[in-house]
C-alpha cells in the first residue's frame, strides 16, 4: 500500500500528482493486471521472445534509415 502525506500548504493536486508517478514508477497497475490470470510460463517466454524481436527490428530500421 501506497502512503502520501500531504506536507503543510501543498495543494491536493500536487500531492495526486506525487501519488500517481509513485504507483506508475512502482508498477503496481501493471501487476495487477497480469496477476489477473494465470498464464503458463512457457507462454509468458513466448511473449517475451516476440517482444524482444520486435524490438531489435525496430532498432534495426532506425540504424538502416
Amino acid at each position: 500500500m501506497l502512503k502520501i502525506e500531504v506536507k503543510d500548504g501543498e495543494k491536493i493536486e500536487r500531492a495526486l500528482k506525487r501519488y500517481k508517478r509513485k504507483v506508475r514508477n512502482v508498477k503496481l497497475h501493471d501487476q495487477l493486471r497480469n496477476n489477473r490470470y494465470f498464464t503458463k510460463p512457457s507462454v509468458e517466454r513466448r511473449k517475451q521472445l516476440e517482444k524482444a524481436a520486435y524490438k531489435e527490428q525496430y532498432l534495426n530500421e532506425l540504424e538502416n534509415d
